[in-house]
């Protein structure tokens, strides 16, 4: 019998705390979690819209996945990651390692951004409406040929405020409360700095980075701390 310990995040709160998208992180994966298969049977069980599995803190060397999937890389994952990873080892990790290549990392004013590259970024597809209003009225579920969109709206154009919301049934998420990577799509598509405020309380800033990259961060708190007693039976569950 196993027991593994869980740190549940939320990325990219609002100014209160509230809000963000749930992030599981497990440290020292490598241990009881070696195999890529049991990863993703982890990830699916746990249901979070992504779980970091961190195989070596010292040097930020970790893996991605959703409930579906493994990912090269995500936005929300390696903000999370860093804002955890800045806690347990008394200073901030400047460099993650990804699947999808390295993501520096950084603080500012209380948030922890990391710059990626956009070729380790899912293709999320982007709709405008005409306004926030129509952002808010979309009902799940979405339609089939939908299922990678972050729809978007301007909040106030010259502040480059945003409303949006993301759909990710490709991933396993119906609906992603908050989600780094169509965020870091959207201001690379719009080559300014953004404030998107995200699902139905989130807030996300974005900015675009170098050729080839872009950045985004947040604010992060811890939400819990899950513990699962015996993981061989959660696994077969």
């Amino acid at each position: 019998m196993s027991e593994l310990e869980v740190r549940v995040l939320r990325v990219f709160a609002d100014e209160t705390g509230a809000g963000g998208s749930l992030l599981a992180v497990i440290l020292d994966a490598g241990k009881l979690l070696a195999d890529p298969r049991d990863r993703a049977l982890t990830a699916h069980h746990l249901g979070t819209p992504a779980t970091v599995f961190v195989d070596d803190s010292e040097q930020a060397d970790l893996a991605v996945y959703t409930p579906d999937r493994q990912l090269p890389t995500a936005g929300d994952a390696l903000v999370g990651a860093a804002w955890l990873l800045g806690r347990l080892l008394g200073g901030h990790p400047e460099t993650l390692r990804a699947a999808g290549g390295d993501a520096v990392s950084w603080q500012e004013d209380g948030r922890v951004w990391i710059r990626g590259a956009l070729a380790a970024v899912p293709l999320w597809a982007h709709r405008q409406l005409a306004d926030a209003a129509e952002v808010d009225a979309i009902e799940l579920p979405r339609p089939a040929a939908d299922d990678l969109m972050q729809v978007w709206a301007w909040s106030d154009e010259p502040a480059g405020t945003v409303r949006a919301r993301a759909f990710g049934a490709r991933h396993g998420v119906a609906e992603d409360e908050a989600c780094g990577s169509a965020s870091m799509r959207l201001v690379a598509a719009l080559g300014r700095r953004l404030t998107v405020r995200h699902g139905a309380g989130s807030i996300v800033l974005a900015q675009p980075g170098p050729p080839g990259f872009a950045d985004v961060g947040g604010l992060v708190v811890e939400d819990e701390t899950r513990v699962v007693s015996d993981l061989d039976e959660f696994l077969a569950g």
